[in-house]
């Protein structure tokens, strides 16, 4: 995942021990951070440059790493799984309720449970709650490959690189681990290649294999130049894949504004605000939403505010700003995959930078 814009904002919420390790768990950890760095954006067919976006310090960080850093020292109970929530009648608490039966009482109860958020559906219902489908779709790749492979691929860019095809696809390369940095046979690369997928497409092949989804990006690889072109062909014809069709949920259409049930429930992240991905900033308005949530804690806890105002200002606000990147990750991705409109695209006229 990136984290750029929204580094200042984890630092603030973490201890400076583990802040200090957080070049540990990038996707190449024996690379400082530099403070400027570069995503090139090429032609799909010809490699050629179309922009070259500067920007910094940008974290690649291992989703599994930051996971276990953040975990850390916290109470985590495993395999609940939300059934409903129920706050009592005096506004003094809040219930969660789980499939085994079991529950748990607070004064807040915050759902960051990710993009199909079960919060979400209990706040609003399972037809209001429920994800948003998009006519895109994408498959990954993760691979190691021999030595000489991967110094190769690993030439157009030790991090990162993206591109648009004349085609109407979007994709994107890059490193996912770098294990030992002496033994290129141990990098892990993911690549993948986006297209446009009706959802009636999405449904009929909603039960393709592995081998499918891959044999169909080789396909559209055949049409690509390097790294994808290679990287294709040298992925044996068995490699697991993960496919997904995109998707979001804008917290800002009208009949979306949930009842936090006087400040006792709230959601942050992509239980409030899932995007897609070509601009990676959903991980940076995550962040963004557990720090303001921490500074409106603040002010309930320690200052005696209002709860129900204050938890009510802090979405308004989470609405606005993250509702706002909802929509324009979404043109961005239409865009991407349209040829003729590629540099109308946030990705292209902004880059990574931050939604003002």
């Amino acid at each position: 995942m990136g984290l750029h814009w929204g580094a200042p904002v984890l630092k603030s919420l973490i201890p400076d021990e583990l802040w200090s390790r957080l070049q540990s768990i990038q996707v190449d950890p024996h690379v400082p951070t530099k403070e400027l760095d570069t995503l090139s954006f090429v032609q799909g067919d010809t490699g050629e440059t179309m922009a070259a976006f500067t920007f910094g310090p940008f974290y690649r960080l291992r989703r599994s790493k930051l996971r276990a850093l953040l975990s850390q020292g916290l109470d985590i109970q495993d395999n609940k799984r939300l059934s409903d929530v129920t706050s009592a009648t005096d506004g003094a608490s809040v219930t969660a309720h789980f499939a085994d039966g079991t529950t748990a009482t607070g004064r807040l109860l915050i759902g960051a449970d990710g993009a199909r958020s079960t919060t979400r559906q209990c706040l609003l219902g399972p037809q209001i709650g429920a994800i948003n489908r998009l006519p895109y779709a994408a498959t990954f790749v993760q691979r190691k490959f021999p030595k000489e492979q991967a110094l190769y691929l690993r030439k157009f860019h030790p991090l990162y690189l993206a591109c648009a095809h004349p085609d109407n696809n979007f994709a994107f390369f890059g490193m996912q681990d770098v294990a030992d940095a002496d033994d290129p046979s141990s990098w892990t690369f993911f690549f993948y290649i986006s297209w446009h997928s009706s959802l009636e497409e999405q449904d009929a092949t909603a039960n393709w294999t592995d081998a499918q989804r891959l044999a169909q990006q080789k396909d559209l690889s055949k049409k690509f130049c390097d790294p994808w072109k290679s990287a294709y062909e040298w992925t044996p014809d068995d490699t697991p894949v993960w496919y997904m069709g995109l998707t979001d949920w804008d917290p800002g259409l009208e009949g979306h504004r949930w009842d936090n049930h006087d400040g006792l429930i709230t959601m942050i992240g992509d239980a409030v605000h899932p995007m897609t991905y070509q601009r990676g900033q959903g991980l940076n308005h995550s962040i963004t939403d557990a720090g303001q949530l921490r500074d409106t804690l603040i002010k309930i806890v320690k200052e005696g505010g209002n709860r129900k105002e204050l938890i009510t200002a802090f979405e308004e606000d989470m609405i606005r700003r993250g509702g706002g990147e909802v929509r324009d990750g979404t043109a961005n991705t239409t865009l991407l995959h349209d040829w003729e409109k590629v540099k109308q695209s946030p990705f292209y006229t902004k880059g990574m930078k931050k939604n003002e």
